[in-house]
């Protein structure tokens, strides 16, 4: 989601909704299960992304990316998943390009099923990776891990924020700002908005800051730059990628706080 910031309160999910999140995650656990199956040398783009978008017509759900509306109006988003490789970060559009030995290849990809939301994103590499583009996506999971872990322990948002970002700058890397998280429900994007890092300033911070309370859910997603985290928009109007042309990494899960801990909504079942 791009970052603006509003401070209106999360909507809080009972029990049963989010059981019913649960079953749409495991749809998208699912999807992912396909993508990583087939994220091999020589694959296309597209065939991933139409893949996925079967696999939610078999199960009757329906793809969130798909027709999302963006920046123009008339040139909404073509495809179900976001498919972006390498330098780009975000809001790759599935095409003929072919996936290629070494490279990242971060896909994104949400649906609704019978009302409800899911939205989980992954980095996956493939065949043998450059050691240094292995280390940058176990920092995205890394940060990822220190969100679910810390979930349960903390009282506001912004403490979770800062260990993610504070973990990122010790190993060398920096957080995307321009893109942050989101509440999740019966819409993909609800209140309140999830940066992976500390938003500067008091008053700034009042208007970002949440406290974490039970029943509520998250789409935690953490975008991890090798180099700067400036960005630049492709010509296509969605594809966001690094501005120095380094790498970048995303994970994405969709978690809710439950008073016994942390429900993995997209969790692989």
């Amino acid at each position: 989601m791009l970052r603006t910031f509003f401070s209106q309160a999360a909507e809080l999910k009972s029990a049963r909704e989010i059981g019913l999140m649960r079953e749409a995650g495991k749809i998208v656990a699912e999807a992912h299960r396909l993508c990583r199956d087939m994220c091999k040398p020589g694959t296309r783009t597209i065939d991933i992304d139409r893949a996925v978008e079967a696999l939610y017509a078999k199960y009757g759900a329906t793809p969130l990316f798909k027709g999302y509306a963006g920046p123009n109006p008339k040139h909404p988003f073509p495809a179900s998943t976001c498919i972006s490789l390498n330098e780009q970060i975000v809001h790759g559009i599935p095409s003929n390009r072919e996936i290629r030995e070494g490279d990242i290849v971060k896909i994104d990809t949400a649906c609704k099923l019978n009302g409800w939301c899911a939205d989980a994103a992954a980095s996956i590499p493939v065949g043998v990776v450059r050691p240094e583009r292995q280390r940058l996506i176990d920092t995205g999971h890394q940060l990822l891990k220190i969100a679910m872990e810390e979930l349960p322990k903390r009282r506001w948002w912004s403490e979770i924020a800062g260990i993610m970002e504070k973990t990122a700058k010790q190993a060398g890397y920096t957080v995307v700002e321009q893109y942050v998280g989101h509440g999740i429900g019966r819409i993909m994007h609800e209140n309140p908005q999830v940066p992976n890092f500390v938003v500067r300033g008091y008053k700034e911070l009042r208007k970002v800051d949440f406290r974490l309370e039970p029943g509520l859910v998250l789409a935690v997603e953490p975008m991890v730059n090798m180099g700067t985290n400036e960005t630049r928009t492709l010509a296509d109007q969605w594809t966001v990628v690094t501005k120095d042309g380094l790498p970048s990494v995303h994970v994405e899960h969709t978690l809710a706080l439950t008073a016994n801990g942390i429900i993995v909504i997209t969790a692989d079942a």
